[in-house]
């Protein structure tokens, strides 16, 4: 697939879709040439991003299952959010009301490849994903 056919977060580097706020992350590429995204020099800086922001979700907001995670990450006004958390649960196959623990690298690893799979439509390249786990 040409990069200009990929999905939006995939041509980013930023398999999240994280908007553009005021965060910075390692590897970020600022200024963004994406209005709305943010964009990374690498697929695996975008997952790191992603386990960044969902670990302090249960940091800062006691977000410790994968229901109260997406609730946050992907609010209805823009998303289907309840087929989000049904996808992303069966794909890790964690039930989305069970506590999940940040520091846990398998189930945290198959939380964020299928939240890519939901933001971007095919799956998250594992490597990367695994690889956005050892920048933390």
């Amino acid at each position: 697939m040409k990069k200009n056919n990929l999905p939006r977060g995939l041509r980013n580097n930023n398999p999240g879709n994280i908007r553009i706020n005021g965060d910075l992350f390692q590897g970020e590429v600022r200024p963004s040439k994406d209005k709305l995204f943010k964009q990374f020099t690498t697929m695996a800086y975008g997952y790191r991003a992603m386990f960044k922001i969902l670990s302090n979700y249960f940091k800062n907001y006691k977000l410790d299952t994968i229901r109260k995670m997406i609730t946050r990450w992907a609010p209805q006004k823009e998303n289907h959010t309840e087929a989000y958390i049904k996808a992303v649960s069966d794909y890790a196959g964690i039930p989305a009301d069970d506590p999940i623990n940040v520091n846990d690298r398998e189930q945290m690893i198959r939380i964020v490849a299928g939240m890519s799979r939901v933001e971007n439509g095919v799956e998250a390249d594992m490597p990367d994903v695994i690889t956005g786990w050892i920048l933390l």
